[in-house]
């Protein structure tokens, strides 16, 4: 299937936004797909906020964008807008960096007031920077993503019903997309 490179655009150690990646990281390898995920906070600082294109951790974050097929985006929202950390990140990448690529942006935030910042902070960026098709986005509250007593991520019923849906339509438009981005004949 597809190669999909999944952003955790959080800078907590403790994130629930990439809790919540990982977990759909799991259900789109249950669809084939090959899933490589990228931590944001993992990035080197002084290379994020020095604007280092050339740094050796940014020059491979860059490669992994350019190996993907589709990209999913997650990222707590702070003050109705994604995170500095994925801007940085995002800053960092060249301006068609997404071209060609399906997207899926999530979001993970403490109220629902937060819920059209996929849509009016995130979209735009992505959109500028050549996606092919961004697929509906997601907003999870952050208490509908908790932690059991064995350390897996649990996704309260509703949410996961719905999350789970809009990540199957994530995986069908990749699908479509790849087939036809391969050439026939």
């Amino acid at each position: 299937m597809a190669s999909i490179l999944s952003v955790s655009g959080s800078p907590s150690p403790s994130s629930r936004t990439a809790r919540l990646l990982r977990h759909l990281d799991d259900r789109l390898r249950l669809h084939g797909h090959d899933v490589t995920p990228l931590d944001a906070r993992t990035l080197p600082a002084e290379a994020l906020l020095g604007a280092d294109f050339r740094h050796p951790a940014i020059t491979a974050a860059t490669a992994l964008f350019e190996q993907a097929d589709g990209v999913v985006i997650g990222t707590p929202v702070y003050k109705a807008a994604y995170s500095g950390l994925l801007k940085s990140l995002l800053d960092l990448l060249p301006q068609y960096a997404l071209t060609g690529k399906t997207v899926f942006p999530l979001a993970t935030g403490g109220s629902t007031a937060h819920v059209l910042a996929i849509d009016y902070a995130l979209r735009p960026v992505l959109s500028s920077m050549g996606a092919l098709h961004i697929v509906p986005g997601w907003f999870t509250l952050d208490r509908d993503i908790t932690v059991d007593d064995d350390g897996a991520t649990v996704v309260a019923p509703g949410a996961a019903e719905a999350l789970g849906q809009v990540t199957d339509q994530f995986s069908a438009a990749l699908a479509g997309t790849t087939a036809r981005l391969v050439p026939t004949g």
